[in-house]
């Protein structure tokens, strides 16, 4: 459960408990990706109820030591405000072509307003394989579960919108972060893997008021011949 703290019957919600609800997010947007697009099978799910919802949640050792390792990672990181962006990268094992990327935007203020940028031109981009003048807005926790719950939903409604996936894939977790960010050696440069003739459709965002997250997934356009 997030940090926060009570004040004026809002909940004002902590850097801490700001990046524990990212990252908790993150853990079960990637869920979520996994079981919808058939990376992993279906069996290897579990159901559980977050954020009102019920979602999927991988009971695969070895893939659940990965997420785990990467999301402890991406809390440091967090904490010092270096990470910019989340990609899930899904990947054909045939083909070995990038047909979909999950794309998660992380602004962050110093203010705690969740309206800075989240992109600038010192960025790494890492892979394991700005200022604001508004005023701090008090969310509580339940505002921002129901945020979220409604890009939960669009990643489950998904398959109704993206191509079929017609060969084995695998995946990818690509983290943008600033220069400052220290980069444990086991993680290597990756290129951005962006897809040909792509397609866009931009999903809702979330904020803690101290982080804001937009989401957006993009996918590769299926040749005429294809349809």
């Amino acid at each position: 459960m997030a940090t926060a703290l009570a004040t004026n019957n809002q909940t004002e919600i902590t850097l801490k408990g700001s990046v524990e609800i990212v990252s908790e997010f993150f853990f079960t947007a990637i869920n979520s990706i996994l079981y919808q697009r058939g990376i992993y099978q279906p069996e290897t799910f579990k159901r559980e109820v977050k954020y009102g919802l019920t979602v999927l949640t991988s009971t695969d050792a070895g893939l659940l030591n990965y997420l785990n390792q990467v999301m402890g990672q991406m809390e440091s990181w967090l904490l010092e405000s270096h990470v910019q962006r989340l990609v899930v990268v899904v990947t054909g094992v045939d083909s070995e072509e990038t047909l979909e990327r999950w794309q998660f935007n992380v602004n962050v203020d110093d203010d705690g307003t969740g309206g800075g940028s989240s992109c600038t031109n010192d960025e790494n981009q890492v892979r394991n394989s700005s200022t604001s003048t508004k005023p701090k807005t008090k969310k509580s926790i339940k505002e921002v579960h129901n945020e979220i719950q409604a890009i939960i939903r669009q990643i489950t409604a998904s398959v109704t919108f993206l191509p079929l996936l017609n060969e084995p894939c695998s995946f990818d977790l690509l983290v943008y972060t600033n220069k400052e960010a220290s980069v444990p050696k086991k993680w290597e440069d990756s290129d951005p893997r962006y897809i040909m003739n792509s397609q866009e459709v931009k999903l809702r965002s979330f904020t803690t008021s101290v982080h804001k997250v937009d989401s957006m997934v993009t996918y590769k356009e299926k040749d005429e011949w294809e349809l």
